[in-house]
């Protein structure tokens, strides 16, 4: 009987389905399909936690690889799709994806931080620094005439200006910031959590809401599985401790104070941010009325820049279906004041709309021959 019972357990092991990750392949701290991660025992933070999940539910894991890039859209194709079964990592909040996606209990928070040298303070003024491109940190910098902004397009690159003493501090996404800090800077910076609107979320595991009986499945098990997410936290060098927290807006622009304590975290917006946009914008006197004619070589010149940047928003060669950033329509809005516009907008910013500032990434000379290009393509 003993015997037939023990046979029995192994089959069931054996035939239990594997819980299947999605994950990205290439988004360290959080996943890597990399062999050698995988070897050096560090697939990633949410590669490791849903391994524990499944092990803790007696399940083989496995892992279904999809670019997180592409964000909601990359959910509907794997997890709402049945593609896989559980996505660590998402937002814990109702209306993330409206009501086909439920989620466990929260199992961490996440959110951007600032990485400074460990000698120096949290107070940003007169201060040289790197904020993430169309991201809550630029934004609120960007308002601030007392810092002046880097705009970089992920965090490691961020990371890597602080590096090389080219910024005094890095604002960026936190997790990445406290993986580079720790894995390839060698712990030679302070990084702190910031707290304040958009700048911070509980994050959860999420499910297809076909799939709540597997969610009510997770959540029995995640309280034994505590003490192991916080060492693995500690692993990936995930920002943790008390937050700075964003100072008060209305008279002060020294921007942020250290934090005496945590603050409840406030829940994200789950609106996407507004694409970056040229509209409306008032011309400036001191801007030119117009720019000089351009050559045939300072047009490509503008072409290959605006397409290296720009392009992630207004579209390859400035080719946008959506009327309200589409830049071949920049003569039709503004006629004369084409120039003064763009030359504002792009110097000077316009952080309410998701339009980073620029003036301190290019030249003068670049944006003349982005601009060259943009005049060759404007609609009749």
């Amino acid at each position: 009987m003993a015997g037939t019972a023990l046979f029995s357990a192994v089959s069931t092991s054996q035939a239990a389905a594997p819980l299947r990750l999605c994950a990205d392949p290439a988004n360290l701290p959080f996943s890597t399909s990399s062999p050698a991660a995988a070897k050096a025992g560090t697939p990633g933070l949410y590669v490791e936690i849903g391994q524990a999940v499944a092990d803790a539910l007696g399940r083989p894991m496995e892992t279904i690889w999809s670019l997180s890039y592409f964000g909601k859209r990359n959910l509907r194709t794997t997890l709402l799709a049945g593609q896989c079964d559980f996505a660590v990592g998402l937002p814990a909040v109702e209306d993330f994806m409206g009501p086909r996606v439920v989620f466990s209990r929260p199992i961490m928070s996440v959110g951007y931080a600032l990485a400074v040298p460990k000698d120096a303070g949290t107070n940003l003024n007169g201060k040289r620094v790197a904020v993430q491109f169309a991201s809550p940190p630029q934004s609120f910098v960007a308002t601030r005439e007392t810092i002046t902004p880097a705009t970089v397009m992920d965090p490691d690159a961020g990371m890597r200006l602080l590096a090389d003493g080219k910024v005094d501090a890095a604002f960026v996404w936190g997790p990445s910031a406290g993986y580079v800090n720790h894995a390839v800077l060698h712990d030679a910076f302070r990084v702190v959590p910031a707290d304040g609107p958009q700048m911070r979320y509980e994050a959860a595991i999420g499910f297809s809401r076909k799939n709540k009986e597997l969610r009510d499945q997770v959540n029995a098990v995640l309280p034994g599985l505590s003490a192991k997410i916080a060492a693995l936290v500690v692993k990936y060098a995930v920002p943790e401790g008390p937050p700075v927290k964003l100072a008060a807006m209305d008279t002060v622009q020294s921007v942020i104070a250290e934090a005496q304590a945590p603050a409840e975290t406030p829940k994200p917006e789950a609106k996407p941010a507004e694409q970056p946009a040229v509209a409306s914008v008032n011309p400036t006197a001191e801007a030119p009325k117009a720019a000089p004619k351009p050559s045939a070589a300072e047009v490509a010149e503008g072409r290959e820049i605006f397409n290296g940047t720009c392009a992630h928003c207004h579209g390859p060669d400035a080719v946008q279906s959506e009327r309200r950033i589409n830049l071949r329509l920049l003569r039709h809005r503004y006629g004369d004041d084409m120039y003064a516009v763009f030359h504002k907008t792009v110097t000077k910013g316009r952080p309410s709309k998701g339009m980073p500032t620029w003036g301190n990434v290019f030249t003068e000379d670049d944006f003349s021959k982005i601009y060259a290009f943009l005049s060759t393509i404007q609609a009749p």
